[in-house]
């Protein structure tokens, strides 16, 4: 589930809350997502014209997430700077959609690669979900990336289980424009920046966990390949995740 953002945007700097808030939250495993993305969640946000369009191939997800590093960079003053992605040790980009009227619910897909000793690994797909109830109206559409500042940072991602931003690993809000060439040193393990298009009205109470989505890893390779081996290098990244890398150089 990629989609589309208007480039002319904002780019806003994001705490570790946007995707984790309340653990009254019912969290959703992957197996449900996609019924949430292909169901009434994706028909709500369509009727209200919010997003233009849709992507649900492994290869449109990588796609939409190249684009993504790409506006991330080019934005004046807000971009995220060429010596925090010097020091990077990963990227993880997702494009989470949220949606309520009365019952909220949310769900993305992105991926997520390292930097091995041969240069950038290829994409591991990661995906998110969850529902929660309270008084809220509208749609939002936002994209998220995270830059993984250490090796316990990639280690999280990579051994294919769930990934809670700011508890399992430390995240801070991640330095922008001038302010980045200072910040040299990382103050925590995980940067995180975010761009939302759309309105949403009300208090929400949702939350929900980044996990790997094994059956995409399979569809994408062509064959059962683990995140630690992604992220290792040891699985060749294929020929669509070029300019994915790419942008991430």
């Amino acid at each position: 589930m990629a989609f589309k953002a208007d480039s002319s945007q904002d780019l806003e700097r994001a705490t570790s809350s946007d995707l984790i808030e309340s653990n009254t939250s019912v969290a959703l495993g992957m197996s449900e997502i996609p019924n949430m993305k292909r169901g009434l969640l994706v028909l709500f946000i369509c009727g209200l014209g919010q997003v233009p369009a849709l992507a649900f191939t492994e290869q449109e997800v990588v796609n939409a997430d190249t684009e993504i590093i790409r506006e991330f960079r080019r934005m004046p003053e807000k971009a995220i700077q060429r010596a925090v992605l010097n020091h990077a040790r990963g990227l993880a980009i997702i494009k989470v959609l949220k949606v309520g009227f009365g019952v909220s619910g949310k769900g993305g897909e992105g991926v997520v690669i390292a930097r091995t000793k041969h240069g950038w690994s290829g994409p591991a797909f990661i995906g998110t979900g969850g529902a929660g109830f309270g008084l809220q109206i509208g749609a939002e559409v936002t994209d998220f990336v995270f830059v993984l500042n250490n090796e316990d940072a990639v280690k999280a991602f990579s051994h294919g289980g769930n990934v809670t931003i700011g508890a399992d690993v430390s995240a801070a809000a991640g330095p922008v424009g001038r302010h980045a060439e200072a910040d040299v040193a990382p103050v925590a393990a995980i940067y995180t920046y975010s761009r939302s298009k759309g309105l949403f009205a009300g208090v929400s109470l949702t939350g929900a966990v980044i996990v790997s989505q094994e059956d995409a890893n399979h569809r994408y390779y062509g064959k059962t390949v683990t995140p630690t081996a992604i992220l290792s290098g040891n699985a060749a990244a294929p020929a669509g995740a070029h300019r994915l890398i790419s942008a991430a150089e």
